[in-house]
C-alpha cells in the first residue's frame, strides 16, 4: 500500500464535471488499497468560483460545503485539505497534513505548481494532463524562456497521441505516458430516456485564451464550433448544448437550431451533472480548437460517462479514432456532414449503438482498469 497525495481544485471550482475528474483517481487509488488524500491551496485573490452567485470571490464557503457533501458520498472524510488565501487550513490540520507530506510516497499534481517544497522530498511525484496540446505548448514555452521543465519523475496525459508522429507540439525530450481519464458513474441513476430526448454536451465555450506556438494560435470550442453551427438543419435529430463561459452567441445559436441552456445550473453537482448526461439520448461535442490542430488525441471523462450510461458519442475528431474502435457507438468526426451521418447511423439501429457504447466505457475509461495501468508504472 502506498501513501498518495493528489493535488487539484475543488473547492475553488466546485462543479461536478471538473470534480469527477479528481474524485474518480481519488477512489480509483482507494479501492486498489492505497491511503490516498486530497491537498488544495488558493494562493491569490478571489480564486474561489461561488456558483450559486456566478462570480469569482474570496469567501470559500460554497465550495468548502460542497466539498465537505462529496467527501463524505465517496468515503473520503477526512482525507482532504484546503487552505484559503490567509493560510488557514480546513479539513485536515496543518501539522496532520505535514505529517501526511513527510510520509508520502506518490505525489501526484494535476494543478501543476503548488505544494512545490512540500512534496519535494517524496519519492514519486507524478504530472497528470488534461489539456494536452494546450499544456505542452505552455511547457515549450516555459522550456524556451529559461531552458527548464517542471520537474516530476513521472508525466502522464489524456492525450492518446501526444508524441506521435503527427503530434504537433515539441515534448522538450520529456517521456510521457498515455491514460484515459477515468470515470466514477453513479449507478443509482437512470438512465432511460425518451426517444425524442436530445443529443446534449457541457461545454465552456472560451475557457482559456488563445496560445502561440510555432507564430501561429490557438483557440478554444469557440472556434471549432463555426464548423458544425448549420448542423440542427441537416438532421431531425433535436440538438442541445449546455454552455458557459463568456461571449456565448445564444441568439445566432438558436437561429441555426440549437437548444441552449445554463451549463452552471448543470454542473451545480455530481449529481445533477450525472442526470443530464443519462437523460440524453446521446452526445454530439466539438473539441477546443487546440486540441484539434495539435492532433493530441483526447476524448475526455464527460463523453466517457455518456458512453457508460449508453448514449452513443459523436465527437469532434482530435486522433482519438486512430486508438478508440469508432463507427459503432462512438464517431468521431470532422465536419457537420460526416456528424449528420453518423446522426443517422444511430437512428437507424440505436440499441446497437447504446450497446457498444457501454462497451467501450468499460473497456477504456472505468477508474480500476485506467489506475492499474498506472499503478503498472509506478510498480505499486
Amino acid at each position: 500500500m502506498a501513501r498518495i497525495i493528489l493535488n487539484g481544485t475543488l473547492v475553488r471550482y466546485p462543479m461536478g464535471g471538473m470534480s469527477l475528474w479528481y474524485l474518480a483517481y481519488l477512489a480509483g487509488f482507494q479501492k486498489l488499497g492505497h491511503d490516498v488524500y486530497f491537498v488544495e491551496r488558493s494562493t491569490w485573490e478571489n480564486s474561489c468560483y461561488d456558483v450559486s452567485k456566478k462570480e469569482m470571490t474570496s469567501d470559500f464557503t460554497y465550495g468548502l460545503k460542497v466539498v465537505r457533501e462529496m467527501m463524505d458520498k465517496y468515503d473520503l472524510n477526512g482525507r482532504w485539505c484546503f487552505v484559503d488565501e490567509k493560510g488557514g487550513y480546513h479539513g485536515i490540520s496543518k501539522p496532520k497534513m505535514n505529517e501526511i507530506f513527510r510520509t508520502a510516497d506518490i505525489y501526484i499534481d494535476m494543478e501543476w505548481g503548488e505544494w512545490e517544497e512540500e512534496s519535494a522530498h517524496i519519492p514519486k511525484r507524478l504530472f497528470f494532463d488534461g489539456e494536452p496540446g494546450w499544456l505542452h505548448i505552455k511547457f515549450w514555452n516555459i522550456f524556451e524562456s529559461d531552458g527548464q521543465f517542471p520537474n516530476y519523475n513521472y508525466y502522464f496525459t489524456a492525450g492518446e497521441n501526444v508524441g506521435g508522429d503527427d503530434f504537433l507540439v515539441d515534448l522538450c525530450g520529456v517521456k510521457w505516458h498515455h491514460t484515459y481519464s477515468p470515470i466514477l458513474p453513479d449507478d443509482t441513476i437512470s438512465a432511460e430516456a425518451s426517444q425524442d430526448a436530445p443529443f446534449t454536451t457541457i461545454m465552456n465555450w472560451q475557457s482559456h485564451k488563445v496560445i502561440e506556438y510555432g507564430g501561429k494560435m490557438y483557440g478554444q470550442k469557440d472556434v471549432e464550433f463555426e464548423k458544425f453551427i448549420a448542423l440542427p438543419q441537416q438532421t431531425k435529430q433535436r440538438l442541445e448544448m449546455a454552455v458557459s463561459g463568456k461571449n456565448v452567441p445564444r441568439a445566432r445559436l438558436a437561429e441555426f437550431g440549437w437548444h441552449v441552456c445554463d451549463a452552471d445550473k448543470i454542473s451545480i453537482s455530481v449529481s445533477s451533472y450525472l442526470e443530464y448526461i443519462a437523460q440524453s439520448r446521446g452526445e454530439f461535442s466539438v473539441s477546443k480548437n487546440v486540441f484539434v490542430e495539435t492532433r493530441a488525441g483526447l476524448i475526455g471523462d464527460r463523453s466517457a460517462y455518456y458512453l457508460y450510461y449508453g448514449k452513443p458519442v459523436i465527437h469532434q475528431d482530435t486522433g482519438f479514432s486512430k486508438y478508440l474502435p469508432v463507427g459503432n457507438g462512438l464517431f468521431g468526426v470532422r465536419d457537420k456532414e460526416e456528424a449528420a451521418a453518423a446522426l443517422d447511423a444511430i437512428s437507424s439501429n440505436y440499441q446497437k449503438h447504446s450497446n457498444a457504447a457501454k462497451e467501450i466505457a468499460r473497456e477504456y475509461f472505468m477508474a480500476d482498469k485506467v489506475i492499474e495501468k498506472v499503478s503498472q508504472v509506478l510498480a505499486i
